[in-house]
């Protein structure tokens, strides 16, 4: 299925540092980069303000790079609880930022990702630059590593996207099927005539 044109923002979720992302897919495996970047916000700032930044940040890329769908980081334990929550409070943010414009979210392990983009989902942090580096084209590596994080996440979504697309109407088709089966057969009401009262009314 081509989907030539997909516009992909992948976030790579994070309190301290939130990697953005913009790229769109071309033709075949081809993924051209549209933008990168990172929010940032200060550990002695007030929760709720530092996730107000991120929510507003995601906002106005969304409404200024248009892209039509975003792909996020599923979060996983790390061991550190603390982070873990914190990280699970922007990842919260960001999706309320892409459904309040009207946007899918699909969310990918790091190691999907990572499996996707190197083919090795194991891949460290240098390797995984080094490939997205190469696969965009890029005159440098992109840093911090949540700017390259993100650009993973949004580039495995573009190459993902044509099997779920084919899923979804390969679903679509048999919810279709189904439903033309219940037209063409429906269920009779149980009145004298129905089988089953035909049946107790002979055994009564």
């Amino acid at each position: 299925m081509n989907l030539e044109g997909l516009r992909v923002m992948g976030v790579d979720p994070g309190l301290t540092r939130c990697g953005l992302s913009v790229v769109q897919a071309g033709r075949g495996r081809a993924v051209l980069p549209i933008s990168v970047g990172v929010v940032r916000t200060p550990s002695d700032l007030e929760l709720e303000k530092r996730l107000l930044r991120i929510f507003k940040a995601t906002t106005e890329w969304i409404q200024e790079y248009q892209p039509d769908v975003v792909a996020i980081e599923r979060l996983f334990e790390r061991g550190n609880v603390s982070t873990v929550i914190h990280t699970a409070h922007a990842v919260g943010v960001i999706m309320l930022a892409a459904a309040e414009q009207g946007l899918a979210v699909h969310m990918y392990t790091p190691s999907e990702v990572k499996k996707a983009i190197s083919g090795n989902g194991r891949a460290d942090k240098k390797q995984m630059t080094v490939m997205i580096t190469r696969i965009l084209g890029l005159a440098e590596a992109p840093k911090p590593a949540d700017a390259a994080d993100a650009l993973a996440l949004a580039v495995c979504h573009c190459w993902r996207a044509p099997l779920i697309a084919r899923e979804k109407a390969a679903l679509a088709r048999r919810d279709a099927e189904l439903a033309a089966r219940r037209n063409n057969h429906p269920v009779a009401g149980r009145g004298a005539g129905h089988p089953v009262n035909r049946i107790q009314g002979a055994q009564s």
